[in-house]
């Protein structure tokens, strides 16, 4: 079992990969493996809207690190999700990113656990964590919880360091995504994953 952390910010080494290292380091004392994967800092364009996803199952544009995280996301049983705090949101190039991951992909992602953490100097960690949160549940990933919302605060990786129930979060959170990894895996081949219906329902309030 392996758990794959996207850090979505621009510092391969700042305060969000601090968290996101923190809840590596349980998940590895847990028996899950862990690969941290930076989006960097190249451009990373928005949706075009062009539809070839849905023939392929990766994104038409391939400049930019979305199909290689597609792939990433594929293999690992669980996700999580790291962003910093800009403007009570999480960071644009990440979001650009997202959209388009699970716009291709989403569909290879159900039942896989996921979860969101987010880095902050002070305010607007409960916004930024929201909207993370909603990319994983119109895709029926089940999101998995801590004892409390899942952020950390400092200006710096030192001073993360110092937040020590921001870091308590991560370890509580890496313990439940390793948790219920292994339920998934005692249940597999005897309890069915949830049934789909075959047809899917849009609609739409415009006539």
């Amino acid at each position: 079992m392996n758990v794959l952390l996207i850090n979505g910010s621009p510092h391969k080494s700042g305060c969000t990969f601090t968290a996101l290292s923190e809840i590596a380091g349980e998940l590895e004392k847990q028996g899950i493996g862990t690969r941290i994967f930076h989006t960097g800092t190249k451009a990373v364009r928005g949706c075009i809207a062009c539809g070839k996803c849905k023939e392929t199952g990766h994104c038409a544009c391939s400049d930019d690190p979305v199909n290689e995280c597609i792939d990433m996301m594929k293999e690992a049983d669980g996700i999580v999700v790291g962003s910093p705090v800009y403007y009570a949101s999480p960071n644009g190039a990440l979001l650009a990113l997202l959209d388009r991951v699970f716009f291709a992909g989403g569909n290879a992602f159900a039942c896989k656990p996921a979860a969101a953490i987010v880095s902050c100097r002070r305010g607007g960690a409960a916004t930024a964590f929201d909207v993370l949160n909603k990319y994983f549940t119109i895709s029926n990933m089940p999101v998995v919880s801590s004892q409390y919302w899942n952020e950390v605060h400092g200006q710096t990786p030192d001073e993360v360091r110092q937040d020590l129930e921001g870091l308590q979060v991560m370890r509580t959170l890496a313990r439940n995504m390793a948790w219920l990894l292994k339920c998934i895996e005692v249940a597999k081949g005897t309890v069915p994953y949830p049934e789909k219906e075959t047809e899917r329902y849009r609609t739409n309030f415009i006539r």
